[in-house]
């Protein structure tokens, strides 16, 4: 675990939110000149806390309207078959998120797609083919109430 300093949080505060903001904007809203905070954010980077910079696309204006938590359970869970499990899953685009998890459950996907058909083809065909997957079990998003990429920073300095 990395130890975030007032100032560190500060920046990594503004950068969850635009990444694009140039050195200089983002030094003048933290109150630090350029140079101390290109070198915080350097050391941020190097330390893999900043692990890279991405634009977030909208989902629904690219038509991808479907979004299904999928739970899974595999016939067996060997440590081979967990990680044959998980080699294949990564594979799929549609496979955004994966967990393994406690209790019932083996796994937990969040999984989008186009639409309905799309989703249903891609388990019957792809998810269910598989000789891994002894039991899926499908729980669709109706409304999207929070959806953020922001990590609560706060809680690191506590």
């Amino acid at each position: 675990m990395h130890k975030l300093t007032k100032a560190d949080q500060q920046i990594l505060g503004v950068l969850q939110v635009d990444a694009s903001i140039s050195t200089a904007a983002l030094a003048e809203r933290v109150h630090m000149s350029q140079s101390p905070c290109w070198r915080r954010i350097s050391r941020l980077q190097e330390t893999g806390v900043i692990r890279r910079q991405v634009a977030l696309l909208d989902r629904e204006r690219l038509g991808m309207d479907v979004v299904v938590f999928a739970t899974v359970n595999l016939t067996q869970t060997g440590r081979k078959n967990l990680l044959a499990f998980e080699a294949d899953i990564v594979r799929h685009p549609e496979v955004l998120e994966c967990y393994t998890m406690t209790g019932i459950w083996d796994y937990v996907l969040k999984i989008v797609t186009r639409d309905i058909r799309h989703y249903e083809d891609f388990v019957r065909n792809t998810l269910t083919a598989s000789e891994m997957i002894r039991e899926l079990h499908s729980h669709m998003a109706v409304t999207e109430i929070k959806n953020t990429t922001a990590l609560p920073l706060e809680t690191q300095l506590e």
